[in-house]
């Protein structure tokens, strides 16, 4: 066995709800077995580690080689401790939707920031000047991604990425080797039936799609076929570990969270473009800037222009 150190792990949770950190620990028994090969100086969600100092003003984050970070980017406080990440990692991996295109949080971006925590959090004037001032003054212009702020050395999207995924990528980086991901989109790891034939318009998602839940994918009639707005055509494959994409299994569309399946693509746009060139009115989306849901980051989202 090797005298060599084992590469450091350090995790920092930004704007995010613990779903990727989750992910990484239910991966059961390959968390268990990376515990073995790295060691972990800081992981908020597992261990009390103070590294905030008494002033309040310094942080106090360790060194490592492997850093990762999950959520975006909404506050002063965010930004900070993103910074203190980006200079002690080595490496720095966004981790989940949130750090990657914006996620969930960046759906905050439609409107001005002051409008959306009055209307969030139902705060009125008087309020404002006194206990939530604070928050007002720390809140940034609009939610953004890891990528955005620092440099980033590696993205994996997801909401959440699969524990596979992102033990597979620790592992590689660990080595000193690069991971590769998909430049597949999820409908070319999907394999149900395609026809060709679509309809007119699309339904919104709490429709049901026309299969049995017990026969095949394969035996399933693709769901945008079907009239369900899936957003496989313009979103990144892999949720799947290359085999059928998650939602596809679970026989409902993909709602877009692993991103664009090209760096800096645009899924509302592109996703209207789809409609369009089958035929299917892109009028029936009750709300368009939904299709946005994971990827509302970099500028994408933004409030309307006022004319």
């Amino acid at each position: 066995m090797s005298d060599a150190p084992r590469p450091r792990l350090s995790c920092e949770w930004l704007h995010a709800c613990s779903g990727c950190e989750v992910a990484l620990l239910n991966g059961g028994g390959l968390f268990l077995d990376l515990l073995e090969r790295v060691d972990i100086v800081h992981f908020p969600l597992l261990m009390d580690h103070k590294y905030q100092d008494q002033s309040g003003e310094g942080l106090d984050l360790p060194q490592a080689e492997i850093g990762l970070v999950s959520g975006g980017v909404a506050s002063a406080e965010h930004l900070r401790v993103l910074r203190a990440m980006r200079g002690q990692c080595r490496t720095l991996v966004a981790v989940g939707a949130c750090a990657t295109h914006g996620g969930i949080p960046a759906l905050r971006n439609q409107w001005p920031v002051d409008q959306a925590l009055r209307t969030v959090l139902s705060i009125d004037a008087a309020e404002r000047s006194s206990e939530f001032s604070s928050l007002f003054a720390s809140s940034l212009d609009r939610v953004y991604s890891v990528d955005e702020q620092v440099k980033v050395d590696l993205m994996l999207p997801g909401c959440p990425p699969r524990p596979e995924t992102i033990v597979e990528a620790i592992d590689a980086l660990a080595a000193g080797e690069r991971p590769q991901g998909t430049e597949k989109s999820v409908c070319e790891h999907c394999g149900a039936l395609r026809a060709g034939v679509y309809q007119s318009t699309v339904r919104r998602f709490m429709a049901n799609a026309a299969t049995d839940p017990e026969e095949p994918i394969d035996s399933m009639q693709c769901l945008l076929e079907q009239g369900l707005l899936c957003m496989g055509p313009v979103t990144a494959g892999g949720c799947g570990g290359g085999e059928t994409p998650l939602c596809i299994q679970a026989r409902v569309p993909c709602q877009g969270c692993y991103g664009p399946v090209r760096r800096g693509g645009n899924q509302l746009l592109d996703m209207l473009n789809i409609l369009a060139s089958k035929g299917i009115d892109h009028r029936a989306i009750v709300d368009r800037r939904s299709l946005l849901r994971f990827s509302g980051a970099h500028g994408l989202l933004k409030p309307p222009t006022r004319r």
